[in-house]
């Protein structure tokens, strides 16, 4: 049996493109794709939306509407042992009204009803019979009147007796103004109050948000170039042990070196190889961590190789420990959040307070009634403001106790003092932050500063150690070490490079001044 077994060709991997991209150019893609951001950018629009929705509760509210009502009721006996007949009505009425609550705490109304009402009374009939007629006596009991008529002996059975009416009331207004409690301030107002400090929390928010994210970018476009200079310094160091072990061959082969030397260049050029593996898996990881803060759709970033046009350096900076101090009580995000919730709870004392006074409010209402056969009727009656009504006064509602409104004051001010307190102990923490930043900086300053002569002085070790070996005067292990050690000193100096410009970062970030170290302005709509 012949098999002929064939493979599908590969198919090609997607070009890679290589975007050279600077800081800033990181911080400017992040701030407009970065989710983080993007999620807290629609915080400030949420509380906006929310505030508006409290000032609602001063809008007019209209109201109109109609109803259609039918009702009979069944007849019964009076106190004379008399039967009447049931009632049977059928109405029609029309309202309107408008009523709402001003920025002072006043409720008003003003409205119009007007109802025409058709039916039958109860009536009492006592029957003579004169000259073939009958005299028929209608008592109205409801109505306490009669009405004697004459009628056929088979006429309508006049036990109902008919009635329509037209009556209205239009309310010019109605008012009720507090004069104690909820007069300076009241449930809406607070909520307006609070919401305004919400608002301005949540942008604060927005733009802590904002700083952690270009310090986020600033470390991770740091980190980057030290995977890249890492990557660097150890093909270096691979390049130096495959020429060691290219050299100790050669003198194996000639006789002047023992073959163990061959061996433990062997073993150095594999370790060697091994670390520029982990350096490139490293650099791969940085290349992602800073993508994916770039990005709201990390598929489109997936075959991009960001290349840093950036070097690290040491640029020497020198901190006013009491201006940093001075920037951080001024500008710290999460320290404002904290003042505002101090200004939060005193709305609430404020309003807890309020709620101690009695209820006392004036009240006053202005309209005219009207009534009529017909709605026409009625509604001249208004035009021609017959039949006025009018009221005024003060009504007070004590509580005996107060118990609520009480303890719920005590508990608003105990809310408050535990608000300062935490509001004291973020600014002890802003200070003690800031201080070990700028601690760190002069460290990671002096600490690039030692490693840059360490690296040197490896540099500078090693070459004199190869003309020892070439001239016999040393061994090969000995210049093993040493290469171990110069490769050493340069990631050493690379990460003391990135450490130190990420130490700079974490100041600004402790100061809260990230975004005008950075050059961004927040503008909030």
């Amino acid at each position: 049996v012949l098999c002929v077994c064939g493979f599908a060709p590969a198919l090609a991997a997607p070009a890679v493109e290589h975007r050279s991209m600077s800081l800033a150019d990181c911080i400017e893609e992040a701030l407009r794709h970065n989710l983080d951001v993007k999620i807290k950018r629609s915080s400030p629009e949420i509380a906006r939306y929310n505030l508006g929705a409290v000032y609602g509760n001063w809008d007019p509210n209209f109201t109109v509407g109609g109803t259609h009502n039918y009702n009979t009721v069944p007849g019964s006996v009076d106190a004379q042992g008399r039967s009447f007949s049931g009632t049977l009505t059928e109405s029609d009425s029309i309202s309107a009204g408008l009523q709402g609550l001003t920025p002072w705490g006043m409720t008003y109304s003003a409205g119009v009803n007007v109802a025409d009402t058709a039916g039958s009374r109860p009536s009492v009939i006592v029957t003579t019979n004169l000259a073939g007629y009958h005299t028929n006596v209608v008592f109205d009991p409801t109505l306490t009147n009669s009405q004697t008529f004459l009628s056929p002996f088979f006429a309508t059975d006049p036990s109902r007796s008919p009635f329509q009416t037209t009556d209205g009331s239009l309310n010019v207004f109605s008012v009720r103004q507090p004069l104690l409690r909820n007069f300076w301030i009241d449930s809406t107002r607070l909520a307006i109050l609070l919401d305004r400090k919400n608002l301005q929390i949540s942008e604060l928010d927005l733009r802590n948000q904002i700083i952690t994210t270009i310090t986020e970018v600033e470390k991770a476009y740091y980190d980057l170039i030290s995977a890249e200079e890492s990557i660097r310094t150890q093909q270096k160091a691979l390049e130096l042990a495959d020429r060691q072990l290219t050299e100790n061959k050669k003198r194996v082969e000639v006789g002047a070196m023992a073959p163990l030397d061959e061996k433990q260049a062997e073993s150095q050029a594999a370790q060697s190889r091994a670390d520029l593996l982990q350096a490139e898996g490293a650099e791969q990881t940085q290349q992602r961590v800073l993508k994916g803060l770039l990005s709201d759709d990390y598929e489109k970033w997936g075959n991009v190789w960001i290349t840093p046009a950036e070097k690290l350096v040491a640029i020497p900076q020198r901190f006013d420990l009491q201006e940093s101090w001075r920037k951080g009580m001024s500008m710290r995000p999460d320290l404002l959040q904290q003042k505002l919730n101090v200004e939060k709870q005193g709305y609430v004392i404020r309003y807890q307070r309020n709620q101690l006074f009695p209820q006392l409010d004036l009240i006053g209402n202005y309209g005219f009634n009207s009534s009529g056969n017909e709605f026409s009727g009625a509604l001249d009656q208004f035009a021609g403001r017959d039949n006025p009504y009018w009221s005024y006064g003060a009504q007070l509602s004590v509580p005996l106790t107060q118990t609520a409104a009480r303890n719920n004051y005590k508990a608003a001010k105990a809310s408050r003092d535990q608000i300062v307190l935490q509001y004291k102990q973020i600014q002890q923490q802003v200070l003690i932050q800031i201080e070990d930043a700028i601690a760190a900086v002069n460290t990671q300053f002096q600490r690039a500063s030692a490693t840059r002569e360490a690296r040197t002085y490896a540099e500078a070790a090693l070459e004199a150690e190869q003309k020892k070996l070439e001239s016999g005067k040393s061994t090969s292990f000995v210049v093993l070490q040493l290469q171990k050690t110069l490769t050493t000193a340069r990631l050493d100096e690379i990460r003391s490079l990135a450490e130190y410009n990420n130490a700079l970062a974490q100041v600004a970030f402790r100061e809260g001044s990230t975004l005008d170290r950075r050059h961004v302005s927040l503008q909030f709509r």
